[in-house]
């Protein structure tokens, strides 16, 4: 199912997921977290900031792309409702915006601007930022330069830790798809 904007919480997966990443990062140099104001990924922000003692900024700008009238589907639904649409999406057409929702390209210019803001709220100093799936594609596809319309070469695993170093205008990946924090837990890659 395609949530998007839909405010769904974490399932017991989920909740693990989320408290396996909070050891991870529990002794890392956080100066800052911020996460989407959606429930999945508060409730993972809210876990990693316990043992930093940090207060979670809400950045509704980190929400999941929004997918208009295809929340709540399924990408065979879509298929067999709305074959056109659906093959715009499949080919990533980046400037095709979802009945009610955004395009690629709306979604990556939001992604860059939230990342630039909070860029500049941590001043080199290391945030976390939790989000979703379509945000995490937009900013690897920032700090890469890969086409909006290009296959997705890497996975989008939930609860990984991905790492970009910037500074608000450049940005590089320093690694990407960390899940050895997640052994012995349930896994599955997010589609978007």
């Amino acid at each position: 199912m395609i949530q998007g904007h839909i405010d769904i919480a974490l399932n017991s997966t989920g909740l693990a997921q989320a408290s396996a990443v909070a050891r991870r990062l529990s002794g890392a140099p956080v100066a800052a977290i911020h996460a989407s104001d959606l429930g999945r990924a508060w409730q993972t922000a809210t876990a990693i900031a316990a043992p930093h003692r940090l207060a979670v900024v809400a950045e509704p700008d980190l929400r999941e792309r929004h997918w208009g009238r295809f929340q709540g589907m399924s990408i065979d639904q879509i298929a067999r409702h709305w074959p056109d649409a659906h093959a715009r999406m499949v080919a990533r057409d980046p400037h095709f915006a979802l009945d009610g929702g955004e395009s690629i390209a709306e979604l990556v210019a939001r992604v860059r601007a939230v990342l630039v803001r909070i860029a500049a709220a941590v001043a080199g100093r290391t945030a976390v930022v939790v989000t979703h799936g379509g945000v995490l594609d937009s900013a690897y596809r920032i700090a890469t330069g890969l086409a909006l319309d290009a296959p997705r070469p890497f996975v989008l695993a939930n609860a990984a830790v991905n790492v970009l170093e910037g500074d608000g205008a450049a940005w590089r990946v320093r690694s990407w798809g960390d899940v050895g924090h997640l052994d012995g837990i349930e896994r599955r890659d997010e589609l978007s």
